[in-house]
């Protein structure tokens, strides 16, 4: 339950606001530090009290940052090529061959155990050998289109 937020939880921690006119960075003893939060990168400010320029330092020293393992299939789309990021069936195909697309488009959308998951255009350009039909299956790692310039 989470009725002690409501009830005994004090929230005192103040927003942060860098001072006008000067370097956040250097200034307040903060650093920002670039995420990807599901394929979206974004810029965090953090406060340096919390260990990130020792891992920084230790990074430049020489030691090497841990790697997860590398799948065989998945569902990065490199380069051109889109690819499914797993298996499911072809419920609906939004474009068509030799179609102009925007990063972001929708591509198809794949069911898997009753739920849809959207594909989009992981880059600009047009739309060439697509694959994909309506009640067809895919595997993972199965090519969907290529997009190219």
């Amino acid at each position: 339950h989470t009725r002690w937020i409501e009830t005994e939880f004090v929230n005192d921690i103040k927003p942060f606001t860098a001072p006008a006119g000067t370097d956040a960075d250097e200034d307040t003893g903060r650093e920002t530090v670039v995420i990807e939060v599901g394929g979206k990168r974004l810029e965090v400010s953090l406060p340096s009290s919390l260990g990130m320029s020792l891992a920084r330092t230790g990074l430049a020293a020489g030691a090497k940052p841990k790697r997860r393992a590398a799948k065989k299939s998945g569902p990065a789309a490199s380069g051109d090529t889109l690819v499914s990021p797993m298996q499911g069936t072809v419920v609906k195909v939004a474009v068509e061959e030799g179609q102009e697309v925007k990063e972001g488009d929708l591509v198809v959308v794949l069911e898997a155990m009753k739920m849809e998951q959207p594909l989009n255009a992981h880059r600009s350009g047009t739309v060439k050998g697509l694959s994909a039909e309506v009640g067809g299956s895919l595997t993972s790692g199965a090519v969907i289109c290529e997009i190219k310039d």
